[in-house]
Protein backbone atom coordinates (compact mmCIF):
# COMPACT_ATOMS: atom_id res chain seq x y z
CA UNK A 1 0.00 0.00 0.00
CA UNK A 2 1.19 3.40 -1.23
CA UNK A 3 1.34 6.43 1.42
CA UNK A 4 -1.27 7.74 -1.39
CA UNK A 5 -3.58 4.93 -1.21
CA UNK A 6 -3.60 4.67 2.48
CA UNK A 7 -4.42 8.29 3.26
CA UNK A 8 -7.66 8.73 0.98
CA UNK A 9 -8.66 4.79 1.70
CA UNK A 10 -8.23 6.06 5.81
CA UNK A 11 -10.06 9.00 4.00
CA UNK A 12 -13.05 7.26 2.79
CA UNK A 13 -13.16 5.14 6.63
CA UNK A 14 -13.55 8.07 8.70
CA UNK A 15 -15.32 10.14 6.28
CA UNK A 16 -18.21 7.35 6.63
CA UNK A 17 -17.75 7.25 10.76
CA UNK A 18 -17.95 10.93 10.46
CA UNK A 19 -21.25 11.30 8.78
CA UNK A 20 -22.70 8.55 10.43
CA UNK A 21 -25.11 9.87 13.04
CA UNK A 22 -23.64 9.56 16.22
CA UNK A 23 -22.67 11.14 20.30
CA UNK A 24 -21.01 13.61 18.37
CA UNK A 25 -23.47 14.92 16.01
CA UNK A 26 -26.25 15.03 18.68
CA UNK A 27 -24.01 17.40 20.65
CA UNK A 28 -22.65 19.78 17.89
CA UNK A 29 -26.42 20.24 16.44
CA UNK A 30 -28.07 20.71 19.68
CA UNK A 31 -25.60 23.46 20.36
CA UNK A 32 -25.60 25.17 17.38
CA UNK A 33 -29.45 24.44 16.92
CA UNK A 34 -30.04 26.67 20.29
CA UNK A 35 -27.81 29.67 19.13
CA UNK A 36 -24.82 28.97 20.68
CA UNK A 37 -22.66 28.72 17.05
CA UNK A 38 -19.17 30.31 19.18
CA UNK A 39 -19.65 27.29 21.38
CA UNK A 40 -20.73 25.06 18.76
CA UNK A 41 -17.23 25.61 17.20
CA UNK A 42 -15.69 25.10 20.49
CA UNK A 43 -17.44 21.43 20.74
CA UNK A 44 -16.31 21.16 17.46
CA UNK A 45 -12.55 21.76 18.33
CA UNK A 46 -12.72 19.52 21.70
CA UNK A 47 -13.72 16.68 19.68
CA UNK A 48 -10.78 16.88 17.54
CA UNK A 49 -8.66 17.72 20.47
CA UNK A 50 -9.57 14.12 21.45
CA UNK A 51 -9.00 12.61 18.53
CA UNK A 52 -5.66 14.02 18.55
CA UNK A 53 -4.76 12.71 21.78
CA UNK A 54 -5.92 9.53 20.90
CA UNK A 55 -4.37 9.44 17.18
CA UNK A 56 -1.19 10.57 18.94
CA UNK A 57 -1.26 7.80 21.87
CA UNK A 58 -2.52 4.88 19.47
CA UNK A 59 0.75 5.80 16.83
CA UNK A 60 3.02 5.70 20.23
CA UNK A 61 1.16 2.50 21.15
CA UNK A 62 -0.16 3.50 24.43
CA UNK A 63 -3.53 3.29 23.49
CA UNK A 64 -3.62 -0.27 22.82
CA UNK A 65 -2.58 -0.91 26.81
CA UNK A 66 -5.55 0.75 27.70
CA UNK A 67 -7.96 -1.00 25.66
CA UNK A 68 -5.78 -4.46 26.42
CA UNK A 69 -6.07 -3.52 30.06
CA UNK A 70 -9.47 -4.79 31.81
CA UNK A 71 -9.17 -2.42 34.57
CA UNK A 72 -8.41 0.88 33.12
CA UNK A 73 -10.90 0.30 29.90
CA UNK A 74 -13.28 -0.17 32.73
CA UNK A 75 -12.77 2.95 34.37
CA UNK A 76 -12.53 5.01 31.75
CA UNK A 77 -16.09 3.50 30.28
CA UNK A 78 -17.94 4.37 33.97
CA UNK A 79 -16.23 7.44 34.11
CA UNK A 80 -17.89 8.29 29.96
CA UNK A 81 -21.23 6.80 31.15
CA UNK A 82 -21.12 9.03 34.36
CA UNK A 83 -20.33 11.74 32.45
CA UNK A 84 -23.13 11.54 29.98
CA UNK A 85 -25.44 10.27 32.07
CA UNK A 86 -24.85 13.86 34.08
CA UNK A 87 -25.27 15.90 30.88
CA UNK A 88 -28.54 14.46 29.76
CA UNK A 89 -30.11 14.79 33.15
CA UNK A 90 -29.36 17.98 33.65
CA UNK A 91 -29.83 19.07 30.11
CA UNK A 92 -33.81 17.57 30.45
CA UNK A 93 -34.30 18.75 33.95
CA UNK A 94 -33.48 22.03 32.67
CA UNK A 95 -36.01 22.14 30.04
CA UNK A 96 -38.70 21.88 33.12
CA UNK A 97 -37.83 24.14 35.44
CA UNK A 98 -36.53 26.96 32.30
CA UNK A 99 -39.00 29.92 31.71
CA UNK A 100 -37.70 31.69 28.65
CA UNK A 101 -36.53 34.44 30.95
CA UNK A 102 -34.39 32.11 33.31
CA UNK A 103 -31.06 30.67 32.53
CA UNK A 104 -31.00 29.07 29.39
CA UNK A 105 -31.17 24.75 29.07
CA UNK A 106 -27.55 25.32 28.10
CA UNK A 107 -26.43 27.72 30.63
CA UNK A 108 -27.91 24.78 33.58
CA UNK A 109 -25.98 22.39 31.62
CA UNK A 110 -22.59 24.22 31.63
CA UNK A 111 -22.63 27.19 33.55
CA UNK A 112 -20.97 28.92 30.74
CA UNK A 113 -22.61 31.25 27.70
CA UNK A 114 -21.87 30.89 24.55
CA UNK A 115 -17.84 30.68 24.66
CA UNK A 116 -15.53 29.19 22.66
CA UNK A 117 -13.98 27.61 25.76
CA UNK A 118 -16.74 26.53 27.29
CA UNK A 119 -17.52 24.41 24.15
CA UNK A 120 -14.00 23.27 23.87
CA UNK A 121 -14.27 21.48 27.05
CA UNK A 122 -17.46 20.01 26.68
CA UNK A 123 -15.79 18.34 23.20
CA UNK A 124 -12.67 17.40 24.92
CA UNK A 125 -14.11 15.62 27.45
CA UNK A 126 -16.95 13.65 25.55
CA UNK A 127 -14.48 12.60 23.39
CA UNK A 128 -11.63 11.68 25.49
CA UNK A 129 -13.84 9.66 27.79
CA UNK A 130 -15.42 7.71 25.17
CA UNK A 131 -13.02 4.44 25.22
CA UNK A 132 -14.60 3.67 21.99
CA UNK A 133 -12.25 5.94 20.44
CA UNK A 134 -9.41 4.14 21.88
CA UNK A 135 -10.94 1.42 20.49
CA UNK A 136 -11.58 2.34 16.87
CA UNK A 137 -8.05 3.52 16.49
CA UNK A 138 -5.98 0.59 17.97
CA UNK A 139 -8.14 -1.56 15.62
CA UNK A 140 -8.55 0.74 12.50
CA UNK A 141 -5.25 2.85 12.68
CA UNK A 142 -2.55 0.70 12.15
CA UNK A 143 -4.43 -1.23 9.19
CA UNK A 144 -3.48 1.98 6.80
CA UNK A 145 0.40 2.69 7.99
CA UNK A 146 2.14 1.27 5.16
CA UNK A 147 4.97 -1.21 5.70
CA UNK A 148 8.50 0.47 6.45
CA UNK A 149 6.50 3.96 7.01
CA UNK A 150 7.41 5.98 10.33
CA UNK A 151 4.77 4.75 12.57
CA UNK A 152 4.31 7.77 15.14
CA UNK A 153 4.46 10.52 11.79
CA UNK A 154 2.22 8.10 9.82
CA UNK A 155 -0.31 8.14 12.55
CA UNK A 156 -0.31 11.75 12.92
CA UNK A 157 -0.62 12.31 9.40
CA UNK A 158 -4.23 9.81 9.50
CA UNK A 159 -5.17 11.68 12.55
CA UNK A 160 -5.08 14.94 10.51
CA UNK A 161 -6.97 13.42 7.69
CA UNK A 162 -9.68 12.77 10.00
CA UNK A 163 -9.60 15.60 11.71
CA UNK A 164 -10.07 17.46 8.11
CA UNK A 165 -13.13 15.20 7.49
CA UNK A 166 -14.64 15.89 10.43
CA UNK A 167 -14.32 19.82 10.79
CA UNK A 168 -15.29 20.02 7.26
CA UNK A 169 -18.45 17.84 7.76
CA UNK A 170 -19.24 19.20 11.30
CA UNK A 171 -19.03 22.82 9.07
CA UNK A 172 -21.64 22.00 6.64
CA UNK A 173 -23.90 20.54 10.08
CA UNK A 174 -23.63 24.00 11.75
CA UNK A 175 -24.34 26.08 8.83
CA UNK A 176 -27.29 24.41 8.38
CA UNK A 177 -28.79 24.10 11.48
CA UNK A 178 -27.81 27.94 11.95
CA UNK A 179 -30.01 28.60 8.47
CA UNK A 180 -32.96 27.32 10.27
CA UNK A 181 -31.96 30.22 13.23
CA UNK A 182 -35.08 31.78 14.63
CA UNK A 183 -37.26 28.68 14.42
CA UNK A 184 -34.51 26.74 16.07
CA UNK A 185 -34.60 28.73 19.06
CA UNK A 186 -38.61 29.44 20.07
CA UNK A 187 -38.85 28.50 23.48
CA UNK A 188 -41.14 25.01 22.67
CA UNK A 189 -38.25 24.08 19.99
CA UNK A 190 -35.34 24.19 22.04
CA UNK A 191 -37.28 22.29 24.93
CA UNK A 192 -38.47 19.56 22.91
CA UNK A 193 -35.15 19.44 21.62
CA UNK A 194 -33.29 19.54 24.58
CA UNK A 195 -35.25 16.65 25.81
CA UNK A 196 -35.02 14.64 22.16
CA UNK A 197 -31.06 15.40 22.79
CA UNK A 198 -30.64 14.56 26.19
CA UNK A 199 -32.20 11.02 25.70
CA UNK A 200 -30.25 10.17 23.04
CA UNK A 201 -27.24 11.56 25.22
CA UNK A 202 -28.29 8.66 28.00
CA UNK A 203 -29.07 6.25 25.68
CA UNK A 204 -25.56 6.43 24.30
CA UNK A 205 -24.74 6.36 28.25
CA UNK A 206 -26.45 3.68 28.91
CA UNK A 207 -24.97 1.38 25.98
CA UNK A 208 -21.61 2.15 27.09
CA UNK A 209 -22.20 1.54 30.39
CA UNK A 210 -23.45 -2.21 29.47
CA UNK A 211 -20.63 -2.51 27.08
CA UNK A 212 -19.33 -5.74 27.86
CA UNK A 213 -16.30 -6.80 25.22
CA UNK A 214 -15.03 -9.40 27.42
CA UNK A 215 -11.85 -8.45 28.11
CA UNK A 216 -9.48 -10.19 30.23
Amino acid sequence: MTMSTALWSFALVVGLLVVTPGLDTAVILRTAAVGRRTRAWGVVLGIQTGTVVWGTLTSLGVTALVTASHILYEILRWAGAAYLLWMAARMIHATFRARPTDTTPDEAVTGDDDTLAGGWRQGTLTNLLNPKMGVFYVAVLPQFIPAGAPHLSTGLLLTAVHIVVAVLWCSVLIISVSALGTWLRRAHVRRALDRVTGTVIATFAVRLALDDRGTT
